[in-house]
């Protein structure tokens, strides 16, 4: 997002089967990143739990069901940005 927006530096695009799940990914995304000591200014969505965002400032994570995902398609509308590889560390 670097050049792109003064909004953030980069966006997390993650999807989620259901609720339940999305929820549990936003509250695991929290409570790693506040063991570093980094805290969100602010979230949205987590009660109905269609499209959590997270706002780290320098991050913002976006977390959708299947359908908010299609529908919103960050991936198209910030097509211009550029990409970087998700790798697991195992």
């Amino acid at each position: 997002m670097q050049g792109l927006t003064f909004i953030t530096d980069f966006f997390v695009i993650c999807s989620g089967y259901n609720k339940r799940q999305l929820q549990g990914i936003a509250r695991e995304i929290e409570l790693t990143l506040h063991s570093y000591g980094i805290h969100w200014i602010g979230m949205e969505g987590y009660q109905e739990a269609r499209w959590i965002l997270m706002d780290y400032g320098d991050v913002v994570v976006h977390l959708f069901d299947k359908e908010m995902r299609h529908f919103y398609d960050l991936e198209f509308l910030w097509g211009d940005a550029r990409k970087l590889p998700w790798k697991v560390n195992t």
